[in-house]
Formats: C-alpha cells, structure tokens, sequence
C-alpha cells in the first residue's frame, strides 16, 4: 500500500479486511435466502443469504473504520481480496468497496473492472461493475474510454453488455453520447444473446426519459431488425401515441423477415385445430375434454418478437 503520509494505510490489510468482512456478512445471512438467491441466479458460487441493503450497511460500516485512512490502492487490494473467494456476497461487497471507492480510481483501474467482469457469470454483479464503476470513472476521465471502447467487440458477451452499460451514467447526467451508443448497438442488434438484446433496450429506454424523439427515430430505422426485448425497452418510456405507431409498423415487418420461430417444428393449424393447406402432415391435435370442440394449436411468435 502506496503513501507514507497515510498512517493506518501502512497497517491497513486488505485480507484481514475481508475476513472481517466477510464475517460480518455470514453473521447477517440466512440459509433460506442463500438457497432462494442460489436459485434464482442459477450460479455455481455459495451464497451466505444476505439482502442488498444489509451488505452496502455492513460495507459502509467496515469502510468507515478507515475512512481517509484508505487510499486508491488499498480499496482496490481490498475489492480484490474480497472477490478472491466464490461467495456471492463477497463479490457484492467488492462492487460496493469500488463504488464507494469509485471518485479516487482512474482510467487505469479499469484493468482490475474488466477481469472481474469476465469472472462474474452473472447480471448481478457485472451491472454494478459496467454501471457504477467503469461508466463513472469514464463520466469524469475520458481515458477510460478507448478501453471500454475494445469491450463493445468484445468475444465476452459480458464484456459487450458492459460497454453498452457504462454510458448509463452519462446518460442519466445529461450528457447521453448518443454517437458512441449507435457504434456500439449497431453490431450487436441482431445478437440472440438476451443479456445483450436486453441491455442495448435499457439503454434506449434510459436516452427515451429526456430524448424520446432520438430514441423513436433510432428505434424506427432499425425497427424490422431490432429483437422483441429491445423494441418493448426501448418504446417503453416513449409517448403513447409513437410507441403505438412503431408497434403498427414492426409488427407486419417482423412476421415477414423472421417468419415462425426456427426452434418451432410444429406445423401451423387454422382455425379449430384444422391444417392449413399446404401445410406438412403432422401429430394429430390433442382430444379436447368432452362438451368442448377441438383444441386449438399453439402459435408461437417470431424469434424476433421475443
């Protein structure tokens, strides 16, 4: 740890720190939650059960034992020390300590981000990393920017989703590099990746709070192109009547370029189970319960409208 002038910087441990923290966080967990949360993730890490709002508490606590004291280098070794175990609340405390940490890193702390956004598997801690600590170390140093500029190509569809995330925070300032955002969306716009196709919506939806007119004429352009979960974000925030008239028009364009799902194998019926003319034979529809006519086949929607 870097500075003499520091005092208990010199003695501060960013190992020790994070057993201390980390029993803190075990003592405030509960096994029903670690198994809800284990669930609901679908992750691999172990799970101590402890809410958001308690672990930024317990974070918050442990930071204000060292406040001042604590220089750029000792928070990151700390966030570092923190993440070296699979716990998930771990992880989370180590993007709280770099968020609280967040105004005294630097373009070249984006190094350390980016590694544990290719280690973090998972939406709930890549987001923090993209949004409240590499898109605001970008927002007031502009250096940042080339590196997350290589992430938008990146063979990590984590890493892409980070980019596009870290334009969040000067966005929601007032300051949306909307240019920047088209470069980066563009490629990535007929991506299957939901965590993709959901992202460049967020985004969308967040420029639609004071631009909707940019957001309605990006959307418009790219309308027969764009997934379902990216048009829905995206004219979700955008005046009644504008969202309305997109959805008139995506929808005959997104039936003719993308037709039926391609995982669909099902052949399409009319109206009362009967098959359409033309259509390959297939599996008789199943008997509908007594008193009531034939089932109806389901329809599934186009990939392109999910």
């Amino acid at each position: 740890m870097g500075g003499t002038s520091l005092g208990r910087t010199e003695a501060f441990s960013p190992d020790e720190a994070a057993l201390a923290l980390a029993a803190a966080l075990r003592s405030l967990g509960t096994p029903e939650r670690a198994a809800q949360e284990k669930r609901y993730l679908k992750s691999d890490l172990d799970f101590l059960g402890v809410t958001v709002p308690d672990m930024r508490r317990a974070v918050r606590a442990a930071a204000g034992q060292y406040a001042a004291d604590l220089d750029r280098e000792a928070f990151v070794a700390w966030a570092v020390a923190l993440w070296r175990e699979p716990v998930h609340e771990r992880r989370m405390a180590a993007v709280e300590v770099l968020t609280l940490a967040v105004r005294r890193l630097g373009a070249p702390d984006l190094a350390t981000v980016e590694q544990l956004i290719r280690e973090a598997g998972t939406w709930a801690l890549v987001d923090g990393l993209a949004v409240n600590v590499a898109g605001a170390v970008a927002l007031r140093d502009g250096s940042a920017w080339p590196r997350i500029d290589g992430w938008a190509s990146d063979g990590d569809f984590w890493v892409r989703r980070s980019a596009l995330l870290a334009l969040l925070p000067g966005i929601r300032s007032g300051q949306p590099d909307l240019a920047r955002f088209t470069t980066y969306a563009e490629p990535m716009l007929t991506e299957r990746e939901f965590f993709i196709r959901k992202s460049i919506g967020w985004v969308l939806r967040e420029i639609a709070r004071r631009d909707p007119a940019w957001v309605g004429r990006w959307t418009e352009e790219r309308v027969s192109r764009i997934s379902g979960v990216t048009f829905r974000e995206a004219v979700r925030r955008l005046p009644a009547g504008e969202a309305e008239r997109l959805r008139v028009l995506r929808s005959p364009l997104c039936l003719r370029a993308c037709g039926p799902s391609p995982r669909s194998s099902t052949p399409r019926t009319g109206r009362l189970g009967q098959r359409r003319p033309g259509a390959t034979p297939g599996p008789a529809p199943h008997p509908a319960p007594p008193g009531r006519g034939p089932r109806r086949t389901r329809r599934r929607r186009p990939w392109c409208a999910r």
